[in-house]
């Protein structure tokens, strides 16, 4: 089996140009392609995950990866999958946020003796003239087909900005420009970008001939990645000082049922014989499959010790016992404390449990909510020093989040 045949046992693969051309390029590692990674903040996340793996098999199967960084696309927003617009960033926070990017890839891919590069499209799109850019590219793009993309059809209800519209137009320039400048044949991105990512092979296309087509070919992954990484409204980062190794756990253990294969699949490295003798599993077998995916996964990017760490705490709570020692944990002082006292909705904002207290009185209210084993009813329930006499409380939201509390 080739990658590109262990790409489609994965289920990796949505929508692709010419699959013959693709097939023949990753399978005998003449593919130097890219993935975009716009920066809006100062960590990946659990989202993230699929284009990270993507590029590793692809890079192990002899293939150079390119990971762009959108230092300059950040600053206009991709509006695919939005009903408003994105926030706008500082050039100071995108850099900063493009050198946090580069740090967690470095877990993923192999950056050394040029078997991967790390570019920034801000080097070119920055230094752009309106106007050339307007002769050069402007004219290779309808309009018309440009508004009955997807990527437009959400924010076309409620006003779709100028801003963003260029955003198709500066996502294909991406394309032509590796091209160009480092021989990229080939680009990856979720389903929902395929109107953008057309548009690059048109632009190349366009410019540079009809023979330039052959190399230049997108693969599209399923944007199930997408949907990965947020719980609770949370997102879910790589990050361990956003995210904790052990609720980077934890929130992989508690998948769902019907999603854990399809994440194993999707997401790790275990051979696909394995995987698929685990389609048979059913009831406390699922449960197995779901500390095998949270095990693998924060073993790649927290390391082995924190992954060990982390299912071992797991497994304590799970199983009645009382260790804490590896549990997610929060500090508050005396000046947390209003009257002597902090209410539970403040402790569970201050623990990040909650996004808010709406949220809270809602847990509260449907019974998901306890501390120290007792199911707390009332959303007004406010705890004192003396109830942190042991020096902590231990805070369980539904039936698998735990958290401790520590009075300082």
């Amino acid at each position: 089996m080739g990658i590109y045949e262990e790409l489609q046992a994965r289920g990796l693969i949505a929508q692709v140009t010419n699959e013959e051309k693709i097939r023949d390029l990753v399978n005998n590692g003449k593919a130097t392609f890219y993935i975009g990674f716009d920066c809006t903040a100062d960590s990946l996340t659990a989202g993230h995950f699929m284009a990270l793996t993507l590029m590793k098999r692809l890079q192990m199967a002899g293939n150079k990866p390119i990971a762009l960084i959108g230092g300059g696309t950040t600053m206009i927003g991709d509006p695919s999958g939005r009903t408003d617009m994105r926030k706008m960033l500082t050039l100071e926070d995108i850099n900063h946020n493009a050198e946090c990017f580069k740090r967690q890839m470095e877990r993923f891919i192999d950056f050394s003796d040029g078997k991967a590069m790390m570019v920034n499209n801000a080097d070119w799109l920055l230094k752009l003239n309106y106007v050339e850019l307007l002769r050069e590219v402007g004219a290779c793009f309808s309009v018309n087909n440009m508004l009955r993309a997807e990527c437009y059809k959400q924010r076309m209800e409620k006003g779709l900005s100028f801003l963003e519209f260029n955003y198709m137009i500066m996502q294909s320039y991406d394309f032509y420009a590796l091209y160009k400048q480092y021989g990229c044949n080939l680009q990856f991105g979720g389903d929902d970008q395929w109107s953008n990512m057309l548009g690059g092979t048109e632009l190349i296309r366009r410019k540079l001939g009809k023979d330039a087509d052959a190399m230049t070919i997108t693969l599209l992954t399923d944007s199930q990645g997408k949907k990965m990484g947020k719980t609770a409204g949370n997102a879910v980062w790589l990050d361990p000082n956003k995210t904790s190794p052990f609720d980077f756990y934890q929130y992989w253990r508690n998948v769902d049922d019907a999603d854990v294969l399809k994440c194993i699949k999707l997401l790790t490295f275990l051979p696909l014989e394995e995987i698929n003798a685990m389609e048979s599993w059913e009831g406390s077998q699922l449960n197995r499959a779901k500390e095998i995916l949270a095990y693998e996964l924060t073993q790649m990017v927290h390391g082995k010790e924190e992954a060990d760490k982390a299912q071992a705490s797991a497994r304590a709570l799970f199983g009645g016992g009382a260790n804490a020692d590896n549990m997610p944990t929060t500090e508050i002082t005396a000046d947390d404390l209003t009257d002597g006292s902090i209410a539970i909705l403040d402790l569970m904002l201050k623990a990040g449990l909650i996004p808010s207290k709406g949220e809270g009185r809602r847990l509260v209210q449907q019974g998901g909510v306890s501390v120290d084993d007792v199911k707390v009813t009332d959303i007004a329930k406010s705890f004192t020093a003396a109830d942190f006499e042991k020096g902590h409380v231990i805070v369980k939201k539904g039936k698998k989040v735990f958290h401790k509390v520590v009075l300082k």
